[in-house]
């Protein structure tokens, strides 16, 4: 019976031409001893072995082609791959570096392979002194092959190699790097070693982060590193000088939004973040509210001109302090006269302004609030910002209170926010840590009239030049601004503690020339500062935070493209006069 008899007629044809084949080789033997040539039957079979392993040999062949040009694995080590928890590069609005990936070594032991543990635990400790000897002991001793360190550089990792211990490798590790280890720590934030953001612009940006970094992309932030190192030396300084729970600083542009600088004290390495404590690591610019005091008055008097409710000549009684239902409000710098709007301003009248806010309004004044951004979030990318603490009602205990800071909470970055559009001409603008391009800026809600706007330019220069801020001038930049002093509540003695003070200093500059002109704003705030002798035991805005205000400005001037106006004052520039703006004078 021939094999084509013997397979069923279903099969394919391949198949029984397979068949037929293999028949034919099975007794190729038979015929050949058949015919008497026992050796072709030999020769035969060694070809078909020899065929076989060719076979075999190609198709691994082929396979570790696809796998050479196509795999993951492979890929894994070209010049091209990064690992899928890889970060992109961060750089400052000038291309400075501030975070970046770097190859690092993790070193493993293995027990099985270790030929003298004692020796092996000692040389290690040597050369890795950060890790303690209870670890070491307990990887030594372990059953299987475990991690030991990782974070090595490659210097490090090579003196480690030079001990020639059996049993110790290395696996290579990406780790996030910040070179200029506690600047602008709070605001970069840090990263954790699986590639994830886990606070400040590493948290926000994550997703961006991760996407450009297998494009070798960069992502542009908006602060600038010279105006951050001016910002943080200068708040390190009256840190030390005055001794208080924390600080913040703040740099932003008024028309785009974006955050020059922003220091928040103490600070920390975001190389090692876990070597901080929960403190350092707050910041207190975005997670942090304060009642601010009369950096306040700001928008309360801009909100009374805006309504219509007081102009530029307006007067206010502060002979007396206020009574308002079962509360007396005083003045911290009684005049004990009748007080033009813009005297109120100079002198922090809470009388004045208390008075001011009574005539806006509840209703009015808690829709202006919401308006400028005082009731919500500040509107930027930082996941820590958090909300304010506001009041319940707003009635008129509510409205006098919150007129000067008080019965209210916000972040300082909410307090940059809504300072915005009283410096810009009136559009209430979010705050971005993100660069944007030259010429960019949002159109931003109209919140404010452009002549509100000039108004407190004015105003908050003539605080400076003649008021509670005239430790913040800086010769030849104009600068204007609002003190501000909140007294904290104290559980402890259920009432405001004039000790435990919120110290701050809101500034803009220039306040001159043009609406459209560049102009910044800048916030430097104290959590209880200690009075010193230079201050004669004061640690109100006026002593603690102006100075350094005036300091920052002085530096980052430069920086920032503010060039100083020096001379007599009829040429330099100006805004329109007072007088033009309301038909009065200061």
């Amino acid at each position: 019976m021939s094999v084509s008899d013997a397979l069923p007629r279903r099969f394919p044809f391949g198949l029984r031409w397979l068949g037929q084949g293999l028949w034919g080789l099975e007794h190729a033997f038979e015929r050949a001893r058949a015919s008497g040539r026992v050796e072709d039957d030999t020769r035969l079979r060694i070809f078909v072995v020899m065929l076989v392993f060719v076979a075999g040999f190609c198709a691994l062949s082929a396979g570790a082609t696809h796998a050479a040009l196509f795999s993951d694995a492979v890929r894994a080590g070209s010049p091209g791959w990064t690992p899928p928890y890889s970060r992109a590069d961060l750089v400052d609005r000038n291309g400075r570096l501030l975070a970046a990936d770097l190859l690092h070594y993790g070193v493993y032991i293995d027990p099985s392979e270790v030929w003298d543990a004692d020796a092996t635990a000692a040389a290690l400790r040597r050369v890795l002194p950060e890790v303690s000897a209870e670890r070491v002991e307990r990887v030594l001793s372990g059953q299987r092959r475990a991690y030991l360190a990782g974070g090595l550089t490659p210097v490090r990792r090579a003196e480690v190699h030079r001990l020639g211990l059996p049993g110790v490798t290395f696996e290579p590790e990406q780790r996030r790097v910040y070179p200029l280890n506690h600047t602008a720590s709070h605001l970069l934030g840090f990263a954790d070693t699986g590639g994830q953001g886990l606070a400040g612009v590493e948290l926000a940006l994550n997703d961006e982060i991760r996407g450009l970094a297998g494009s070798g992309g960069e992502v542009a932030l908006s602060i600038d590193l010279r105006v951050q190192g001016a910002l943080e030396d200068e708040l390190r300084g009256a840190a030390e000088a005055y001794r208080p729970k924390g600080a913040v600083g703040i740099v932003a542009n008024v028309h785009t939004g974006e955050i020059l600088g922003l220091a928040s004290y103490p600070d920390f390495d975001p190389n090692a973040p876990g070597a901080a404590d929960a403190d350092a690591r707050l910041n207190r610019a975005a997670s942090t509210v304060f009642e601010m005091g009369s950096t306040f008055k700001a928008f309360t008097v801009a909100i009374g001109l805006d309504a219509g409710v007081a102009t530029m000549a307006t007067t206010f009684d502060a002979r007396e302090p206020y009574k308002l239902g079962y509360r007396t409000i005083h003045d911290y710098h009684a005049t004990r006269k009748v007080l033009s709007l813009v005297e109120v301003f100079q002198h922090s009248s809470n009388i004045g302004t208390a008075r001011l806010a009574v005539g806006v309004g509840a209703e009015r004044l808690a829709g202006y609030f919401q308006a400028l951004g005082l009731t919500t979030r500040a509107d930027v990318e930082l996941k820590e910002s958090a909300s304010p603490l506001t009041p319940r009602v707003w009635n008129e205990d509510a409205v006098a209170s919150t007129s000067f800071g008080h019965g209210m909470n916000v972040t300082p970055l909410a307090l940059t926010e809504a300072m915005l559009p009283l410096l810009n001409g009136g559009r209430r603008v979010p705050l971005t840590i993100r660069k944007l391009a030259p010429g960019a800026a949002p159109e931003g809600e109209r919140v404010l009239s452009e002549t509100t706007s000039a108004q407190m330019l004015q105003i908050m220069r003539a605080n400076v030049t003649g008021g509670s801020g005239g430790k913040a001038d800086a010769p030849g930049l104009s600068v204007g601004g609002k003190t501000g002093t909140g007294e904290k509540y104290d559980p402890e003695i259920r009432r405001y503690n004039g000790k435990r003070q919120v110290s701050s200093f809101a500034a803009v500059f220039p306040s001159d020339g043009p609406l459209e002109n560049d102009r910044y704003f800048v916030l430097i705030l104290l959590d209880e500062p200690k009075g010193t002798a230079e201050t004669f035991g004061y640690s109100t805005g006026g002593w603690v935070a102006a100075p350094a205000t005036g300091r920052v400005i002085s530096r980052i001037a430069p920086f920032l493209g503010v060039k100083r106006h020096v001379g007599p004052l009829e040429n330099q520039p100006r805004l329109a006069s007072v007088a033009d703006l309301d038909g009065g004078g200061l």
